[in-house]
């Protein structure tokens, strides 16, 4: 192990002990199913979906949803590079989100302050209600709360995707159910674009996913692929 590895993990579990972070909080409460997109190539709308539920979309499958007849998402989960980022896949979030409207929108790891924020935002027309941001240490409390482990972040394989985090999000404020829809572990693009971009996060998106199973948590999936890899139940439509 690197020099640099050892001291970068010494630090985060110092600091993490330190601060005793909490998750992020809700916006307000979950009292119906929360219904979570990813932009996993294949999805489908949960059968019953109507407004009563809660809707969190992830960097750019809000265009997933758009599709069912939703323009805006009550939460969005974006990563801090799709703002500013030069990657492929960062341009395409932009080109998906342009000129749309959020909700509640949360931010991972922007270290920049608000006001620059705001205006990359801007630059692409991407509006909100309220913005959030999340540091990596509340995110890092998430999972520790809702599975027991713990992620220092240091590799990408050590981490769960945002789709998994918005699971986690509403697990951790008692959803009474959560709908993975677009969320396949072992997936390989994107839903809204052709570029075929490799997914990170895979083996720990599926022992996250496990683990919830195994602790009984009202996790499902409207997707059957997904249910035949996880073992989460299909979601049949069950009343809020």
């Amino acid at each position: 192990m690197a020099f640099q590895e050892v001291k970068t993990r010494f630090y985060r579990q110092l600091k993490y002990s330190l601060v005793r972070p909490k998750p992020p909080k809700a916006p307000f409460a979950f009292t119906a199913p929360v219904v979570v997109v990813g932009s996993a190539p294949l999805s489908n709308k949960p059968q019953g979906l109507h407004e009563g539920f809660t809707t969190i979309t992830v960097n750019g499958s809000q265009s997933v949803l758009e599709q069912w007849g939703i323009d805006v998402p009550d939460i969005t989960f974006m990563q801090f590079n799709q703002v500013r980022g030069t990657n492929t896949n960062a341009l395409e979030v932009r080109r998906v989100l342009n000129g749309k409207r959020t909700g509640h929108l949360y931010v991972f790891l922007w270290r920049e302050g608000r006001p620059a924020l705001e205006q990359g935002l801007a630059a692409f027309n991407y509006r909100h209600d309220k913005v959030h941001l999340v540091n990596r240490y509340q995110r890092m409390a998430l999972l520790g709360r809702m599975c027991g482990l713990q992620s220092l972040e240091i590799e990408a394989e050590d981490k769960c995707s945002n789709g998994i985090n918005a699971v986690l999000f509403a697990l951790y404020h008692k959803a009474p159910a959560v709908i993975l829809t677009g969320i396949n572990p072992a997936s390989a693009g994107h839903a809204y674009n052709r570029e075929d971009l490799p997914r990170l996060h895979q083996s720990m998106d599926l022992k996250v996913l496990r683990k919830l199973l195994a602790a009984n948590h009202p996790v499902f999936t409207a997707d059957p692929e997904v249910s035949s890899l996880t073992g989460l139940p299909l979601w049949a439509g069950r009343g809020d």
